[in-house]
């Protein structure tokens, strides 16, 4: 019979996401990249796409019901070391994912704010980001927004002609009641990625990565699962940001073109390595 001791399970982390049928993004790439870094997820589905990897054509919304079963379910019957929340699709379901980790204050929760897809088709309406603006937020442990994203998130519409950068962008997210984030400049044109933590004393840290010729899908939710997996197997938050960039920038470097749209990072590119050096 399998151990029931919980010390000699691997770290279990619970991640809210759409399905996304080439595995390149929501929950297929969150469970890959969990798995990967030694973690065993578990999954709650918010919503339904039909896609490739040129872009999303439809979104189908889970009833917020469902979710709320779904996670409700699996919380009861096993402990999570860690949150990752992704693509929501609806303020309903906004409202019942933020009422299921208030439960669970102790946890960390590593919120990846998917609003639309890297070829523009968007994922979440004004009610939607309001919601996780005052729900969600508050509750967060890291918000890893890309540079387009914390702009939209930060927007304050009371200021005529608001365009505030990216330091205050952070500030004002810092502000709703988050307690880190990291503004990801994937989106900037910089020779370089520059990624940036940010916590309630300022810069935490500031990594730049080379820029990787082509464009990748689901490297937002790869680095959102690797912080989220490096935070259930115990690391601090600066080591946790840190070796996830390292990891998806590997990933990433190891990216492959299954199809006519875009790269889809290779979560497991060690295994790789290692059966080329074997051959």
């Amino acid at each position: 019979m399998p151990s029931a001791d919980s010390a000699l399970l691997p770290p279990i982390v619970l991640t809210f996401a759409a399905s996304d049928p080439t595995g390149g993004a929501g929950i297929q790439a969150d469970l890959l990249t969990l798995a990967s870094m030694g973690c065993h997820p578990l999954s709650v589905i918010t919503a339904l796409t039909v896609q490739d990897t040129a872009g999303v054509e439809s979104i189908l919304t889970i009833d917020a019901d469902w979710v709320a079963d779904q996670a409700r379910t699996l919380l009861e019957d096993m402990p999570v070391a860690a949150f990752k929340i992704g693509m929501l699709g609806s303020a309903e379901v906004v409202s019942v994912i933020a009422e299921i980790v208030a439960d669970y204050p102790d946890i960390p929760l590593v919120l990846d704010p998917v609003l639309a897809s890297g070829r523009g088709d968007q994922f979440a309406g004004e009610d939607t980001v309001d919601a996780m603006i005052e729900l969600l937020l508050p509750q967060t442990t890291l918000l890893t927004p890309n540079s387009l994203e914390a702009r939209r998130l930060a927007q304050d519409d009371d200021i005529e002609d608001d365009n505030p950068d990216l330091a205050e962008c952070a500030q004002r997210l810092l502000d709703t009641g988050c307690e880190y984030v990291l503004v990801t400049g994937t989106h900037e044109h910089t020779p370089q990625v520059v990624n940036i933590l940010y916590g309630a004393d300022g810069v935490i840290r500031s990594d730049r990565w080379d820029r990787l010729p082509g464009s990748y899908h689901g490297s937002g939710c790869t680095l959102a699962s690797a912080i989220a997996a490096n935070l259930a197997n115990g690391l601090d938050i600066a080591d946790a940001v840190h070796d996830a960039q390292e990891y998806t920038w590997q990933a990433l470097s190891a990216g492959f073109r299954p199809g006519m749209g875009q790269f889809i990072p290779d979560r497991f590119f060690w295994a790789r390595g290692e059966e080329a050096q074997n051959a």
